[in-house]
């Protein structure tokens, strides 16, 4: 699924000829033809939102799948952009294990910034490229539920746990042609009117609830890996089943596994294939979906 050998840079691709160039497209029918009409889920954050050399490569993979008849549906974070407004207004950045703590003045900012700038920012360039998007957030026709996250312990705050979704504006939208650009905030149903929520949690429940065939998570590194320093040692494909011994070996640890158990949640409640992939990579997202190479570590039952 998977090989590192291989590397396209803009420069490589600008000495393929025109044969090679239909050759790959040829290459691609199968897939195409696989995912056409199916709807695939893509969380997008990290590295690959904040350089724009990568972000100009994702919404192209996107506007170009949507093209080709595939149901996009993007979920999106913005931590990097979060702690900016954070420190221009003089307030620190808090984790809670590995989650944002959210007070009700950060809970403002994550609303301000999630919803409004960065959102608009992602509709609006999927649209410079010829697609048809639309902003919403989980808030919008009650599309995320959720109540406070108490896991652990642990006061994270503002933060929420989604215990629905209701997938009906998602699929008004996508049955007009639009790509639905979705900010991680949730309407909260004990009392608290909204709702930070984990943007990789936000996209398995999308995912689930759309009876997607495809979950991407897109990420800072290349998928799981034996030796994390290693790359060549990337696993290209895990079995459900196989997710919890490699935890308890130690070969998952860390933050990946909230993301693995993500995916793993997603194939229980019916998701096909769930995938992290390598979002430093320009254009992982076509090798993933388009190539029998991959761009990752693809789970499945």
């Amino acid at each position: 699924m998977n090989d590192k050998n291989i590397e396209a840079t803009p420069e490589s691709v600008t000495r393929l000829s025109n044969l090679e160039k239909a050759y790959a497209l040829s290459r691609a029918l199968p897939y195409i033809q696989k995912y056409s009409g199916k709807t695939v889920v893509i969380k997008y954050g990290g590295n690959a939102m904040i350089n724009e050399e990568l972000k100009a490569a994702v919404i192209s993979d996107l506007v170009l799948l949507s093209c080709i008849g595939i149901n996009i549906v993007l979920v999106h974070g913005g931590g990097p952009e979060i702690n900016d407004m954070l420190d221009k207004v003089g307030k620190e950045s808090r984790f809670v294990n590995g989650l944002r703590y959210t007070d009700d003045e950060t809970m403002d900012i994550v609303q301000m910034v999630l919803c409004g700038k960065v959102n608009k920012e992602l509709v609006n360039y999927i649209q410079e490229l010829g697609g048809k998007s639309v902003g919403l957030s989980g808030v919008d026709g009650s599309m995320l539920a959720a109540r406070k996250l108490t896991a652990d312990g642990y006061d994270y705050g503002n933060v929420g746990e989604v215990i629905g979704c209701n997938p009906e504006i998602l699929l008004a939208n996508i049955g007009n042609g639009f790509i639905p650009v979705v900010s991680t905030v949730a309407k909260g149903i004990d009392g608290n009117p909204v709702y930070n929520i984990n943007a990789d949690t936000a996209a398995a429940k999308i995912a689930a609830a759309l009876g997607a065939t495809n979950l991407i998570l897109l990420t800072d590194i290349a998928g799981v890996m034996k030796d994390p320093k290693d790359p060549s040692t990337l696993i290209p494909h895990i079995k459900l089943d196989e997710i919890e011994p490699l935890i308890n070996d130690g070969i998952i640890k860390g933050g990946m596994i909230p993301k693995i158990r993500c995916c793993a949640d997603a194939l229980k409640e019916g998701v096909e294939n769930a995938c992290i992939i390598d979002g430093r990579f320009p254009h992982s997202i076509l090798l993933e979906m388009l190539s029998d190479e991959g761009a990752g570590t693809l789970f499945s039952m």
